[in-house]
C-alpha cells in the first residue's frame, strides 16, 4: 500500500470528519452486537420456565415483552447510526475525491508540451477519472467496511471468549485458512487490476483519436479496418477483465464456505456441551447468532481486500504523472509589468523529444510597439520562436530578455496573460461563437465581442448562422470552415487588449482579399503592441518594422520590406513568385 500513502495529506484535512464517522460506526456496531446476547437470554429465561427453575409465567412474559422492545429500540438506533455513518465516511470519501481530480487537473495544467507529446489524452483522461473512482473506493467503503469489521470482530469474539473460551477457539479454527486465502489473492488481484487500468487507457485513447479523426476514418473509407482494431483492444481487455473477476470470485464463496464450518462446529461443540449439561441453549444460539452476525465482514474482507488493491494500483498510476516536475517553472510569484520588449541573445534550442536543433544562435531585438515578421520554409524554426517567447519551452542556451530582464524571471502567469496567442491551426471550444471569443477576455461585453469579430472580418459570416453569436461550435469548431475559425481565433486574441501579440501563420485559410482586410484592421488594432507575424506570404511580412527570414534553425536574412527585395536570397524569390501567382 506505498502508492496509498500520497492520501494521507487528505485523511489528515478530513480528520474530524473520519473520526467522527468512526465513533459513529463503532457506537452503531456495539448496538447491533447487543441483540444475540438478549436472544440468547430470553431463550435461557423460557428454558428455566420449561425446567421448573422459574414458575410464574407472567414474569417470564413481562421480561421477553422487555426483550423484544429492546431488540426494536436498539435496531432502531443502530439503523440511525448507520445512516450517520454513511453520511460522514461517504461523503468524506466524495470530498477526497474531488480533491483528488483538482490536483491531478492542476498539474496536467502545469506539465509541459513534452509531456503531452509522449502521453496520450485517452490516458490522461482515464487517470483523472477511472482510476481516481478506484481510489475512492478505498477511500470510502473500504474503510467504512474494514471499520465494522474490526470493531464486529474485536467486540463480538470478546463477548464469545466472556461466554465460553472452547466454543470460541473452535469458532476461529477456519480462520488461518483465511489469512493465507486473502495474503495470496491480494496479490494476483493487485497484478491484474493493474492491467486492467491499462487496457482501459488504451481503450478510452483509440475511443477519443477515432472520434477526434472520424473525417479521415470516412474519407479513406476504412471504418472495416477501425472496427477490427477497436475488437482487438475491447476483447483484450474484456479477457483482463475477466481473468481480474475469475480472482475476485474466489473470494465470496471461500468466505462462506470458512463461516459454514464455523458454524457446523458452534452447532456440534455447542450441542455436546448443552447435552452434557455444561452451558445452556441460549448460549448455543447466541454463539450461533455471532457467527451469523460476523459473516457479513468475514464475506467483504474479500470485497475490500479487491477495492484496495484495486486502488493501489490506480493509484500508483496516478502517482506518475503527479510526481512528474514540471520542466517550465515559474520562479517569480510576484506581479511582473509587461510592456512589450522582446530581445533574444544568442538562443539555441535543442527538443528533447526527438533531439533536432530547432534553432541556432539566434539574435534580435524588437522593441515596444514594433512589429515583427518571421518567415521560412517548413521546419526552420518559426513556431519554436514564438514558443519560446510564451514560455511553453525553456532556451537550451543563450538568453531570452523581456523588457531587458531575463524571460525566466518574470512571472510566467503575468507574461502569458499579456499575449495574444493565434496558431496556425486553432483550437475553439464546443461552447457558443461568442464564448470562444470572449475567452480571451471573460468579463467583456456584446459590444467588444462584436468590434472583435468585425476587425478579424468574421462577423458577417457570424450574423448568417441562425443563433449567431450564441451558435454552438462542434467539438474543436468543426461547425465552421478553415477561414472562419482562423479568424475567430484572432478576434479571441486582439479582445483581449494584450502588450503582445502573436500570429502564427493564421491566414493561411483565408482568401488574399480577405486577408488584406484583416492586415489593415490588424494594423490600427496593433499599435502600440508589440506584435509577431508569422507567415508564407509576403503580403502579411511587408509592413512590418522587421523581417527575419529563417533556414534551418539561422536567421538567414533580416530588414525591412524594401531592403529585402533589392537583395538576392529567398525573401525576394518569394516575393517575385507570388507577385507572379497574383498577376496570373
Amino acid at each position: 500500500m506505498k502508492a496509498l500513502k500520497y492520501l494521507n495529506k487528505y485523511f489528515s484535512k478530513y480528520k474530524w470528519r473520519i473520526i467522527i464517522g468512526l465513533i459513529i460506526t463503532i457506537l452503531s456496531k456495539l448496538l447491533a452486537l447487543k441483540i444475540p446476547k438478549i436472544i440468547g437470554n430470553s431463550l435461557n429465561i423460557v428454558e428455566d420456565y420449561q425446567k421448573g427453575i422459574v414458575t410464574d409465567l407472567s414474569i417470564v412474559k413481562h421480561q421477553l415483552l422487555i426483550n423484544v422492545l429492546i431488540i426494536v429500540g436498539v435496531a432502531l438506533l443502530g439503523g440511525f447510526f448507520t445512516f450517520l455513518m454513511r453520511q460522514t465516511i461517504i461523503v468524506t470519501s466524495r470530498l477526497i475525491e474531488f480533491d483528488l481530480k483538482n490536483e491531478i487537473y492542476q498539474q496536467y495544467q502545469k506539465l509541459s508540451l513534452n509531456f503531452y507529446k509522449q502521453n496520450r489524452t485517452g490516458d490522461l483522461m482515464n487517470r483523472i477519472s477511472e482510476d481516481v473512482s478506484k481510489v475512492r473506493m478505498y477511500v470510502g467503503p473500504a474503510i467504512m467496511y474494514t471499520m465494522n469489521m474490526i470493531v464486529l470482530f474485536a467486540v463480538g469474539f470478546t463477548q464469545m471468549v466472556n461466554v465460553d473460551l472452547t466454543l470460541t477457539l473452535y469458532t476461529l479454527i477456519p480462520f488461518p485458512v483465511l489469512s493465507i486465502s486473502i495474503f495470496i489473492l491480494s496479490k494476483v488481484i493487485h497484478k491484474r487490476s493493474t492491467i486492467v487500468q491499462q487496457y482501459l487507457s488504451k481503450l478510452t485513447t483509440f475511443n477519443q483519436e477515432f472520434f477526434s479523426g472520424i473525417s479521415v476514418v470516412k474519407s479513406y473509407g476504412i471504418e472495416t479496418l477501425i472496427i477490427k482494431n477497436f475488437d482487438e483492444i475491447s476483447n483484450a481487455s474484456k479477457d483482463k477483465n475477466i481473468s481480474l473477476h475469475k480472482a475476485n470470485a474466489l473470494f465470496f464463496p471461500l468466505m462462506i464456505l470458512l463461516i459454514g464450518i464455523s458454524n457446523l462446529l458452534v452447532i456440534y461443540v455447542g450441542g455436546n456441551q448443552y447435552i452434557n449439561g455444561e452451558i445452556k441453549i441460549g448460549t448455543v444460539l447466541e454463539f450461533m447468532l455471532y457467527v451469523n452476525i460476523l459473516t457479513w465482514p468475514v464475506a467483504v474482507v474479500g470485497w475490500v481486500t479487491s477495492m484496495i488493491q484495486q486502488a493501489e494500483a490506480s493509484q500508483a498510476r496516478i502517482n506518475e504523472f503527479l510526481q512528474q516536475v514540471p520542466e517550465i517553472k515559474n520562479f517569480n510569484l510576484e506581479k511582473t509589468n509587461i510592456e512589450g520588449k522582446v530581445t533574444f541573445k544568442d538562443v539555441t534550442l535543442i527538443y528533447k523529444d526527438t533531439e533536432i536543433t530547432a534553432l541556432k544562435k539566434i539574435n534580435f531585438t524588437v522593441e515596444k510597439g514594433e512589429t515583427l515578421a518571421i518567415l521560412g520554409k517548413t521546419g526552420s524554426g518559426k513556431s519554436t520562436i514564438i514558443e519560446l517567447i510564451s514560455r511553453l519551452y525553456d532556451t537550451t542556451s543563450g538568453e531570452i530578455l523581456i523588457d531587458d530582464k531575463p524571460l525566466k524571471e518574470a512571472n510566467l502567469n503575468d507574461v502569458r496573460s499579456q499575449i495574444g496567442f493565434v496558431p496556425q491551426d486553432p483550437f475553439l471550444f464546443s461552447d457558443t461563437i461568442g464564448n470562444n471569443i470572449k475567452f480571451g477576455k471573460e468579463e467583456a461585453t456584446e459590444d467588444e465581442i462584436i468590434e472583435a469579430a468585425k476587425n478579424a472580418v468574421v462577423h458577417n459570416n457570424i450574423i448568417d448562422f441562425k443563433n449567431g453569436y450564441k451558435t454552438i461550435l462542434g467539438e474543436r469548431g468543426v461547425t465552421l470552415s478553415g477561414g472562419q475559425k482562423q479568424r475567430v481565433s484572432i478576434a479571441r486574441a486582439i479582445i483581449k487588449k494584450p502588450k503582445i501579440l502573436i500570429f502564427d501563420d493564421c491566414l493561411s485559410a483565408v482568401d488574399t482579399e480577405t486577408e488584406e482586410k484583416i492586415l489593415a484592421n490588424l494594423e490600427k488594432v496593433s499599435k502600440n503592441k508589440t506584435t509577431f507575424i508569422i507567415s508564407h506570404r509576403v503580403s502579411s511580412a511587408k509592413n512590418a518594422d522587421k523581417i527575419i527570414v529563417l533556414d534551418d534553425g539561422n536567421i538567414i536574412q533580416q530588414g525591412t520590406h524594401n531592403q529585402l527585395i533589392t537583395e538576392n536570397g529567398y525573401y525576394k524569390d518569394l516575393y517575385e513568385q507570388q507577385l507572379l501567382e497574383k498577376e496570373s
